[in-house]
């Protein structure tokens, strides 16, 4: 049986104190670690598969409405997964009739390969009217700029157009849209929590 003064135990003791040390700054790095991998996906997710976007203004009206909280994904747009009646974010950096860069949203009328022309107040995409639901009933779309009444898009261009064609901003003003401007296709809306879902 060792005493209390026992220099065996005393030792023992301090090797206790030495193993401590390094294990609380292990710890602390280990937290550290997975700190900056979270902060480090998340910006990843951020810049290539997801982002929030917020509807300015009333061109989508009634799809889409002023202040709604969109979820945008930015994967399809890589692999032309982009098609006819998706509802599309477009940055406006470089876009003509657009002061400084901000983000638009706006509905695919038509895609690489089509024609798309603006006609009897209607739209026609290869010389087919084509049927919008979703628009409010007796919505009108005018011409707006005789340069894209009739457009044949080609590769990498879309023809987009706001669902209030009477408050909208769109391709038949500025033209095509490149699809390096486009951000992602909306994928839900998740504000107001009354409309949460697929717009």
């Amino acid at each position: 049986m060792k005493k209390e003064n026992d220099p065996g135990q005393s030792v023992d003791a301090e090797s206790e104190g030495v193993r401590e040390k390094p294990d609380l700054l292990m710890e602390i790095l280990d937290w550290v670690k997975y700190i900056l991998f979270a902060i480090l996906l998340g910006l990843l997710i951020v810049t290539f598969v997801v982002q929030r976007n917020s509807v300015i203004g009333h061109s989508m009206d009634d799809t889409l409405n002023d202040q709604d909280q969109l979820i945008v994904e930015k994967v399809t747009k890589w692999f032309n997964g982009i098609q006819h009646g998706d509802i599309i974010t477009i940055t406006t950096k470089g876009l003509p009739y657009h002061d400084g860069d901000i983000n638009i949203v706006k509905r695919v009328i038509g895609i690489p390969g089509d024609t798309v022309e603006i006609k009897n107040k209607a739209v026609y995409v290869n010389d087919v009217k084509i049927n919008e639901p979703y628009l409010r009933p007796n919505t009108s779309t005018e011409q707006l700029n005789a340069k894209y009444n009739k457009v044949t898009l080609t590769d990498g261009q879309y023809f987009v157009l706001g669902d209030n064609r009477g408050n909208s901003t769109d391709s038949r003003v500025f033209g095509p849209v490149d699809r390096s401007l486009i951000i992602g296709e909306v994928l839900l809306r998740v504000t107001p929590l009354s409309k949460f879902g697929i717009p």
